[in-house]
């Protein structure tokens, strides 16, 4: 039985890089066009309204304005990638 240790193990990293993922890595509540992955300067309106941004584990960065999800920025990661960046960041 021991032949399959590596693939359980494996698995169970993965599983628990899952729920990591979706932990809030930081928030900003902010007015700024110039975020480095912000693309959307008319969700500010160049400076005079506030949006939230939430940047996740898994690279995800969710922006709303008026408590309304109005963007997604990147890529969720996911596998192996996932698991790699787990390892790295805990």
């Amino acid at each position: 039985m021991t032949q399959y240790d590596e693939t359980v193990e494996r698995q169970r990293l993965l599983l628990e890089a899952e729920d990591w993922a979706m932990g809030v890595k930081s928030l900003h509540v902010h007015c700024f066009t110039s975020m480095w992955y912000d693309d959307r300067p008319q969700d500010t309106s160049h400076g005079k309204e506030n949006v939230t941004d939430v940047e996740y584990n898994c690279g995800l960065i969710k922006r709303s304005k008026g408590g309304k999800h109005i963007h997604t920025f990147g890529k969720a990661l996911k596998g192996t990638e996932l698991l790699n960046h787990y390892i790295r960041n805990t």
